[in-house]
């Protein structure tokens, strides 16, 4: 029931995990599809081919989306290689796997997050305001921790916070453009940056705390997203879609 025919759409981070899902996924329902990543070019390259195979258009471009003019180039790709764009998934970031308290936290960890998780979605996400036609979308990929917060991951949650209060700010800006701006709030997903707690027994202590009894795939975070890019959502704005089988439940 998904038909992106015709949508021409951005997925940032999309190299592995969620973003290499999701690239797929709107591939496979027709829509052309820019793969952005910013270190890793064959990785990139590996999900371009294996989208392009099922016969859309697909590009990867490389840019370090914490630069102002990396972030306008990863939308200008769209551009420039299909015409136009009417969707943008924002779905780059880091996760410190370390624990570190607040108290011991130096600035260059909480730098470090803030520009990859909060300053490169701010610049993404007006080069997506200013280049989206009417009726585009914006998907964002926040996180369980944005709603609860997450101790010894202050700085993660602190900025996947900013994003959450961000989309329903934009949310509001570009209604009168029909353009919606939604996030998918993911818990625990089983992709490289959780390898490391998902080690030695880690996935089953945490699919433990999980009322569904798994851990997430990135395919199960991908569905949502690509609703949220379909005319099925058109009339959903500014919402956090939580995809954490359950764990977390907010209003």
């Amino acid at each position: 029931m998904i038909d992106l025919r015709g949508t021409r759409a951005v997925v940032s981070g999309g190299s592995r995990g969620i973003g290499a899902a999701t690239a797929l996924l709107l591939a496979r329902a027709g829509a052309d599809v820019v793969v952005g990543y910013r270190a890793r070019g064959d990785a990139a390259e590996r999900v371009a081919a294996e989208a392009r195979a099922l016969g859309v258009r697909v590009v990867a471009h490389g840019a370090d989306l914490g630069e102002p003019a990396g972030a306008a180039s990863l939308v200008q790709a769209a551009v420039d290689a299909f015409g136009g764009v009417e969707a943008v998934v924002i779905n780059h970031g880091v996760w410190p796997a370390e624990e570190v308290a607040v108290g011991d936290m130096d600035d260059a960890r909480w730098g470090r997050t803030m520009r990859e998780n909060v300053d490169s979605m701010f610049r993404l996400a007006r080069a997506a305001a200013r280049a989206l036609s009417r009726d585009g979308r914006i998907v964002m990929v926040s996180s369980t921790a944005g709603q609860r917060g997450e101790a010894l991951h202050a700085d993660y949650a602190a900025s996947k916070g900013a994003m959450i209060s961000f989309v329903k700010s934009l949310a509001v800006e570009l209604a009168p453009r029909g353009i919606t701006v939604n996030s998918v709030a993911p818990g625990w997903v089983d992709t490289e940056m959780t390898d490391s707690a998902m080690r030695d027994g880690g996935r089953d202590r945490i699919a433990a705390g999980i009322p569904i009894g798994r851990v997430a795939t990135a395919e199960d975070v991908a569905g949502p997203i690509a609703f949220l890019c379909s005319p099925l959502a058109r009339h959903v704005t500014g919402e956090i879609l939580n995809v954490n089988g359950g764990s977390v439940l907010c209003g």
